[in-house]
């Protein structure tokens, strides 16, 4: 069996997009599960569009995600001696030629097939054939090349997840190959590319489908062999439209930001056009071993941020606190927490991440443990009123000496309750104002053992 090598080949005019993650992340799956090569392609031949911030970006979403590559990153503009060579080769060969007709006539031959109502296209006024005549070579000219594109038959391909895509020759003009002084064009450079790296499979987005079959009939010019191909469906917004920045967060790298782990956007994404039955939540290990082409879907998948919060709610319950403690702090020092004498950031957020969807939120939520608490004067008035302070003062003369476990806590409340003939909310609602300053917070007794002894003891003296 031929060793399985995928390949992700961005380009580098912006970020790392989710639909480009979509893509690194099954190309990535298929090599994992076949035991094969993923490779990591930049393909930076639009000089003009790419920089070495968006080539940073890319490689940062990928590293945040884990997708980490095997053999890479190629640039193609380190490529251009390998590019030439092949240009040459085909050149001599006669599967390319050098054409030296201008922009302008050029777009004067597309406007005449498009005013006969067929497609725009160059005519092949320098396409060398037996017995022809060619025009004059202008001097003052620099020439592209054109590949010599079949004239007849079809390019057809069984697509993994599109199925049988036929397209015939006569819509596939003599593309340009070449720009005048030998720059190598995008299609052409995938093309030996994918040869040289040995590309068994590659999955790509549907808008690289008119792509295909001018780099099949390139690939069969320079005698290569043919990848398979399939072309994933684009991932559209809650309105069904194209993703964009209007109604979503494009960038992969938005997420993290909004407090988004990176194995709830794995698994989030692995099912934006494949399934396993309906199984909806799965590790990267499981994916890998579920993952082939045989459950693509061919319909677009609707990007959907609440079940994005879902899953990430899920792994959220699973991380590690002191993990999720790293991640949180940063935005918990922003909004001026104080952790000098404080609970321990790993265990306030233990306490407080099985009803939070985002570490943002979770970090917001621990605050209250992390600031002084300034409770509302008129819910104090409510809920510790003259009848409500004296238990008060009960309890927090009993918490000077009963032990600071949770069950011994637990134990102690209920005594107090019920020497005073009251039930649980008309001592935790003040418990929780002057220890907190919020009504909601986990339950009393675990609130109570996170804040230790001395800090319940000074924040109830400092009230009643």
């Amino acid at each position: 069996m031929t060793v399985v090598r995928t390949r992700f080949a961005p380009s580098p005019t912006g970020y790392l997009h989710l639909g480009g993650a979509r893509t690194a992340l099954y190309s990535w799956a298929y090599a994992r599960h076949f035991g094969g090569t993923f490779v990591l392609r930049i393909e930076d031949t639009d000089v003009e569009r790419s920089t070495p911030e968006a080539v940073q970006a890319i490689i940062e979403g990928m590293q945040w995600l884990g997708l980490m590559h095997d053999e890479g990153p190629f640039y193609q503009m380190q490529r251009m001696d390998r590019y030439r060579e092949v240009l040459a080769q085909m050149l001599e060969a006669g599967t390319a030629y050098h054409c030296y007709s201008s922009k302008e006539e050029v777009d004067a031959m597309r406007e005449r097939f498009a005013a006969a109502g067929d497609k725009p296209r160059y005519d092949g006024t320098w396409r060398p054939e037996p017995g022809k005549t060619l025009p004059a070579v202008p001097a003052d000219r620099e020439p592209v090349v054109r590949f010599k594109n079949p004239l007849d038959g079809d390019v057809s391909w069984d697509d993994v997840v599109k199925g049988t895509i036929t397209i015939s020759n006569k819509e596939l003009d003599d593309l340009v190959i070449a720009r005048p002084g030998g720059v190598p064009t995008y299609n052409f450079c995938v093309a030996v590319d994918d040869w040289d790296m040995q590309i068994t499979h590659v999955l790509r987005g549907d808008d690289h489908v008119n792509n295909t079959p001018r780099q099949i009939n390139i690939l069969r010019a320079i005698g290569a062999p043919l990848p398979q191909y399939g072309h994933l469906p684009m991932i559209l917004d809650h309105e069904g439209k194209k993703l964009s920045k209007r109604t979503s967060a494009v960038s992969v790298m938005d997420y993290p930001a909004k407090g988004i782990l990176p194995e709830a956007m794995l698994n989030y994404l692995a099912r934006l056009g494949w399934s396993h039955g309906d199984d909806e939540i799965f590790s990267m290990e499981q994916f890998c071993q579920w993952f082939n082409t045989d459950h693509l879907t061919s319909s677009a998948a609707q990007f959907d941020l609440e079940k994005l919060a879902w899953l990430n709610n899920h792994y959220i319950k699973q991380a590690d606190n002191t993990r999720l403690a790293a991640l949180a702090r940063p935005r918990m020092e922003a909004n001026g927490a104080r952790f000098d004498g404080a609970p321990d950031l790993a265990a306030a957020l233990g306490l407080m991440k099985d009803r939070t969807n985002t570490v943002n939120e979770l970090a917001d939520a621990a605050m209250l443990f992390y600031r002084t608490p300034q409770p509302d004067a008129a819910l104090m008035a409510q809920h510790l009123s003259d009848t409500v302070k004296p238990v008060v003062a009960q309890f927090a003369e009993r918490c000077a000496t009963v032990e600071w476990t949770r069950e011994a806590l637990a134990a102690m409340i209920k005594e107090v309750l019920a020497a005073n003939g009251i039930k649980m909310p008309v001592l935790a609602m003040p418990l929780r104002l002057l220890l907190t300053g919020q009504l909601q917070t986990p339950a009393i007794d675990a609130v109570l053992v996170l804040l230790g002894r001395e800090l319940v003891l000074s924040r109830l003296k400092a009230n009643v």
